[in-house]
């Protein structure tokens, strides 16, 4: 389709926002009440005979019809469906913002946001399941994450009515292998729990950086999702239970909606840790001079310091001047004379004196 093409005489077609595997969507201009709107260009698979092309034609349009009865946040508004040059085209709500591919791809994201992106698009799955709609194909590449913080789930172009049996009877396997779940790629009937197990795989990849079943090609995906186990999520921490119920390979014993609620809160609310600080810095000190073991006795002096005085400064040298000025009494303050102290004797001596006193 050239750029600048006039689409059911009212959408202008401007510049092609992006690309995937059931088609282009365009940004352009809606003629009539002046605003920028987001066209879907819906392309069907290659190599389907004439009667498979009809009912997945019509199929796209009523699906198309069913999806813009949605009225949540976390969808997209569908506006109008245009049928021109053999295939349905779908106006939608033009939402610029990244998806959460893209966020993946610059680096990690933490647990915490990860939960509250999660909760915005269980309950934007929710609400199309209470209108009968099914997604089917839940993927980081179709949530769109806005400046504000809101998530927006987009691409329902194969989106499937609850109950409807066309798929299964025209034997095609619709979807991102990498992101199937086991039931439909074993070609069973797309369940609500298909969508959950779809969200629990984009919460996987999240937390892992690649879808549980992703392979070097599709039919390796398939192959995966039919016969192996989903690979332990090491990096889920808070989230580990969240994936172990969402990604059961039962679609029967697979965590509901309603079950996956409150572990997401709790994750979404949990606080953030806190990063670590600088270290503080330790100063050295001086010993005291004795040391305390923790009964409070003191432990005994090391032989090398028995004998040694305790004092930490040394005593001022005594005067050795000779003749009348060293025999000077010092003074006090009061200016009577210090009296001279007599060397002590030993107490042996002593002891010896006081028994002949005796005597």
């Amino acid at each position: 389709m050239a750029q600048g093409r006039l689409l059911g005489n009212r959408y202008r077609l401007d510049s092609v926002v992006g690309r995937g595997g059931m088609g282009t969507v365009w940004r352009a201009h809606d003629t009539m009440l002046d605003r920028e709107v987001a066209v879907k260009e819906v392309e069907l698979p290659p190599g389907l005979t004439e009667s498979e092309h009809a009912v997945l034609y019509e199929r796209t349009l009523r699906e198309a019809r069913a999806s813009a009865r949605l009225n949540h946040p976390g969808v997209v508004t569908v506006h109008d469906v245009v049928e021109e040059a053999g295939r349905p085209w779908i106006v939608m709500e033009l939402v610029t913002a990244p998806s959460l591919q893209d966020l993946l791809e610059r680096g990690p994201v933490g647990h915490r946001r990860i939960a509250e992106i999660g909760l915005q698009m269980l309950g934007a799955l929710r609400h199309a399941h209470e209108k009968g709609i099914l997604h089917r194909d839940v993927k980081p590449s179709n949530v769109l994450i806005t400046a504000t913080g809101r998530v927006v789930l987009t691409d329902f172009g194969i989106a499937q009515m609850e109950g409807d049996s066309t798929l299964t009877q025209t034997g095609l396997v619709m979807g991102s292998p990498a992101y199937i779940p086991p039931e439909r790629a074993a070609g069973e009937r797309a369940v609500p729990a298909s969508d959950l197990w779809g969200l629990g795989a984009t919460i996987y990849a999240a937390v892992e950086g690649r879808s549980p079943y992703e392979r070097p090609d599709a039919m390796a995906s398939l192959q995966a999702a039919l016969t192996e186990p989903v690979p332990p999520a090491r990096n889920a921490g808070p989230l580990a239970r969240v994936l172990e119920g969402l990604l059961a390979r039962e679609p029967r014993v697979r965590m509901t909606a309603a079950q996956a609620q409150p572990l997401l809160t709790q994750v979404a609310t949990m606080p953030e840790p806190r990063p670590p600080g600088p270290r503080p810095v330790r100063r050295r000190t001086r010993c005291p001079a004795r040391w305390t073991t923790r009964r409070g006795r003191t432990p005994p002096r090391p032989s090398w310091t028995r004998g040694s005085s305790t004092r930490t400064t040394p005593r001022p040298p005594r005067p050795t001047t000779t003749g009348a000025a060293s025999r000077a009494p010092s003074w006090r303050p009061s200016g009577r004379p210090r009296r001279r102290s007599r060397r002590r004797p030993r107490s042996g001596r002593r002891r010896r004196r006081r028994s002949r006193a005796r005597r």
